[in-house]
């Protein structure tokens, strides 16, 4: 059972996320979670008064077993499959966070600086939520699909504008945390 709790194995793991791509490419399907959220907007509505979202949006219910598994294979994978430990970071990484307000870095994948309720709950915080959500929003839209779908479908059916948003993607994330980030949380 000890063994359960450590963390798959690339061997695993990668080879898990192969079969279950060339299943959605055998059988026509794509994955992404963006095309998901389309989904239950268009089940709530929203196609009513949005054009984007008025599509034949019952063709799609099978890819919200997709966010069901996601919610049931996080949940069981924190509560049954996973040990608390602290995170490997180099302890450069540890000192900028500390110099940034962060106190327990590299304890925790959620530092209470960003995830509690009082973070949240801040001005701050909700400044972040909102123009964070509007980005990720207008990006996904802008790139035809989420980091999940292009860096996973769209790399494994060789899509070279899958390739061209995952180079994006990455060199937003940098921006963001060598650039962006020191100047939200100095």
């Amino acid at each position: 059972m000890e063994y359960l709790l450590q963390p798959w194995p690339w061997y695993v793991s990668g080879p898990l996320i192969a079969l279950i791509m060339f299943s959605l490419i055998y059988f026509g399907k794509t994955f992404g979670m963006s095309s998901n959220l389309r989904t239950l907007c268009a089940i709530g509505g929203a196609g009513k008064t949005v054009k984007f979202f008025h599509f034949e949006w019952r063709s799609q219910l099978w890819n919200l077993t997709v966010v069901l598994g996601a919610v049931i294979g996080g949940f069981i994978a924190h509560q049954y499959l996973s040990v608390p430990t602290n995170i490997e970071l180099n302890p450069k990484t540890i000192e900028d966070l500390s110099q940034l307000g962060f106190k327990n870095a590299g304890q925790s994948l959620l530092p209470n600086e960003l995830y509690s309720w009082d973070a949240v709950l801040s001005f701050k915080g909700m400044l972040i939520l909102v123009i964070g959500g509007f980005l990720v929003g207008f990006g996904t839209r802008y790139a035809g699909g989420c980091t999940s779908g292009h860096a996973i479908t769209g790399l494994s059916s060789l899509q070279r504008p899958s390739l061209i948003a995952v180079i994006g993607f990455f060199i937003g994330g940098l921006i963001m945390i060598h650039l962006l980030f020191p100047l939200i949380f100095s």
